[in-house]
Formats: structure tokens, sequence, C-alpha cells
């Protein structure tokens, strides 16, 4: 059995047999790297599948290392009119600084604006530009001063030095996969599984979206919410909003805040992708939820966990390479630093989460009560630097064209992968792809045509 599978069986509540009975993963390694990224890979696919086989019946759960391969590297795979999107912005990437590295993330503007700031660079700079600003200082005070103006940067770190910090002690005290139930062990309500369950998605880029695209790919009525303040880019929205239907709600509106605790009073799972704390102020945090709605399980996760000198810090999966270690041991010569072929600690902690929520579902039905859910990059890459698991032997995927495919939508014709798993008796693709970002109303009645 996988071996990440195999350590997540009594978070969701399964015996190994029932595992070995409904599950088909397939054999061999199509990510290539120094870890062991298949098996995360394919394990927390798996545990997704296998959460939802338990949920509703038993289905079988289809599993094919290549398919889950090119499904984490959609971004790299994904066109729109025949035309790749880049993933990352110019001034997203490595920069050598005067003692070392540093890794920045800018493809949102506001990013994108506060790293220019904090360089002292004006609009309109380019990566030659920020280059040149970033061999001027250290590395630490790049990290220092872009994280002081809310911008995205970290130092590049070596995983000893990383393991050895305040933060990774802290990231240490979260399990791989928290489902546990909190307040009145005496509830008496135990709410069926609901034949469509509703969850209210506050996620943004990959982990969140793609947590709540497979929860919507198994069976799960998905309504993404977003700031009509923050944007969103295309690509994105493409990869990992298919099946959903998507809303914009200012919070900072009381009447629209209202109206989404009206759409939590009849949600059964509200997924939450902020920084930590950070949706408090409109009572969406999990204690709140939990005092207003104890029948809605609340998923979250974050960056580096809420716990630690970081956080409350901003970050995505290249962020948590780069500090972590991952990009040293991923250097191909070992001075340079590298990335994972695929953004795999977002990809495989959103699969985790969704395991998480649809356990949840399950037990929350058997037992009662009010149910927590939480996921972390940096626990996920915990996990990828500190397990004995060895990938076998690799075979890349060099054609995808078996693994994709394409479609007709509102932003153009879109190719891109074909879902990570299949269960039996439930479909084979995204029931759909391309729908405009913001586009529908906040209500549950709204069901897409």
């Amino acid at each position: 059995m996988n071996h990440l599978l195999r350590e997540l069986l009594p978070t969701l509540d399964v015996e190994e047999a029932y595992a070995e009975r409904v599950l088909d993963l397939g054999a061999g390694a199509a990510l290539p790297s120094a870890l062991p990224v298949n098996t995360l890979a394919c394990g927390s696919v798996a545990a997704a599948g296998l959460a939802g086989a338990a949920l509703w019946g038993g289905r079988r759960v289809r599993v094919d290392p290549r398919q889950v391969a090119v499904s984490f590297r959609n971004d790299q795979v994904q066109t729109v009119d025949g035309a790749q999107v880049p993933g990352f912005a110019p001034l997203s990437g490595f920069f050598e600084a005067a003692d070392g590295w540093v890794r920045t993330h800018a493809n949102y503007p506001h990013h994108h604006v506060r790293l220019l700031r904090a360089l002292g660079l004006r609009e309109g700079a380019t990566r030659d530009d920020a280059a040149a600003a970033v061999r001027q200082r250290s590395a630490q005070e790049l990290e220092d001063v872009v994280t002081a103006d809310h911008g995205i940067a970290v130092r590049v770190r070596d995983h000893s030095e990383w393991m050895a910090s305040e933060q990774a002690a802290a990231v240490r005290q979260h399990p791989l996969l928290a489902v546990a139930r909190v307040g009145d062990e005496a509830d008496p309500v135990r709410p069926a599984v609901p034949g469509r369950p509703k969850v209210l998605d506050l996620t943004r880029v990959l982990a969140g979206p793609v947590a709540t695209r497979t929860l919507a790919l198994l069976g799960c009525d998905v309504l993404r919410v977003d700031s009509p303040h923050l944007p969103e880019l295309d690509a994105i929205h493409l990869d990992t909003d298919s099946g959903k239907r998507s809303t914009l709600v200012d919070l900072q509106d009381e009447h629209a805040r209202t109206r989404l605790h009206q759409l939590l009073d009849h949600a059964d799972v509200l997924v939450t992708g902020y920084r930590p704390g950070a949706l408090a102020a409109y009572h969406l945090d999990a204690e709140s939820v939990a005092a207003q709605h104890p029948h809605v399980i609340h998923a979250s996760l974050s960056a580096w966990t809420p716990s630690g000198p970081w956080g409350g810090r901003r970050g995505f999966d290249s962020i948590v390479q780069a500090a972590t270690g991952i990009a040293l041991l991923e250097s191909r010569d070992g001075t340079v630093p590298g990335a994972l072929p695929a953004q795999a600690l977002d990809h495989a902690t959103g699969y985790l989460l969704a395991a998480g929520v649809l356990t949840a579902l399950r037990r929350r039905s058997q037992e009662g009560g009010t149910w927590r859910v939480e996921a972390h990059l940096a626990r996920t890459a915990h996990w990828l630097l500190q397990t004995d698991a060895l990938d076998g032997p690799v075979d890349a995927v060099d054609d995808v064209a078996p693994w994709t495919v394409g479609g007709d939508t509102a932003y153009g014709h879109v190719v891109q992968a074909r879902p990570a798993l299949t269960l039996d008796d439930s479909p084979r693709e995204f029931a759909w792809v391309g729908r405009r970002h913001g586009a529908d109303e906040p209500t549950w009645d709204n069901q897409p045509t």
C-alpha cells in the first residue's frame, strides 16, 4: 500500500482491508524528483477517493499515477486557444542576493506592487531591474523588508537550518491531516449524509481550490465566494474551479456578510484558505462558525500552520519549498535552487483537506457534533522531507494528450488535465469548465444548467 495512505488510514477512520478492497492504485511513478513526490501525490489523491468511497457506499476508487502526474502539472499543461499561460510572473522566482538566494512571488497585482515598493523600483521595472536590486542586499534583509510590507519573499534555507528553526518546531505540533470533533460531546444531533453536501468555498490560488474542486467532482454542491476587490487570474480559475459555481461577496458590506451567514445556515461545510485570523472580523473563523453554525464542518488550510512566529505570514507552494529546504534539495547543480516537478505541496494538501472533509461528513452523520478539518502546506512539506518512503523508477509522461480533455468555454477552447481520480458510477470529467468567475448568484437555489 502507498506509504502516505497507510499513515492516513486512522485519520480517515478506514481499515486497511477496506482500503485494499475498494482502491485500485496503479503502479509506477511519473514525477521526477529527488524526493518521493509520486508517493505524496498518489497517496493524497487516493486518500480523497477512499474517503469519498467510505462516505457514499464503497464504490471502487481508481488512481493512475500517470493521470495524477498530469493533473498535478496542469499549470504546465493547460492551454487556452492553443496557448499556454506562464505559471509565474516575471518578478516571481529565484533571485541571487548578496549572500544567498531569495524566492519571490508576484503573480497577483497587489503582491507585485508591494515587491516593487520594497525593492525601491517603479512600475514597469523588468526582471533584470529586480535582479540588480536584489544583488545589493542580503537575503535575510530582503525577506524581512518585503514581508514587513505585506509582500511575499523568503530567504532560501537548507533543510537542516529550517528544521532547527522555531517555525519548524511549530509546524511539528500539527498532524499531517487533522479531523477532530469539538464542543459538546453530548450533542445528540446527527445530520444524515446529505445527497449533495453544500460546500461554501472561501479559498484562493491552488491548495484550497483543489480541495473544493475535488469535493465537487465527488458529488458536492460547491459555491466559491471571492471578494470583488481581489482579482483572480483566469488561468488559475480555469484550472481549479471546474465543477463549481462562483460568486462575489464584499465582506466589508454588512448586508453581504448577513447573506453569507444565511448561506452558512444551510451549508454542510465551510472551507477557508486565507491567512489565520484574516476572517475573524467577519465571524468566519472556526470558533465563530462553531458557535453560530455548529452543524457546519469548518475546514481550513494555511501556508505555515496557525502556530509559531510565521503563523500569520502569507505563503505559497513555491515559497514553502524555498524556506523548508526543498528548493536546495531539488537543485540541479548544488548551487542554484530548484523546484519540485509540480506544485505538489499545493495539490497534495488540497487532496488531503478534501479527504478530511469527506471523513468529517461521514463521522458527523454517525456521531453528531461539530467538526474541524485542517491541513497546511508546511506540514505537507515536512512529510515529504522526513518520510522514509521511496518512489520507484520514474517514467515521465511525455505525451499528455491521452490524459487531457478539451472543450469550448466562455474563455475560449480550453485543454486541461482530466481529474486525478475516478469513482465507479461517478462522472469521469468535471461537470463543467470555464464558467465565468463571479458570475453566479450567492444562493444555493441557483443550480447550474
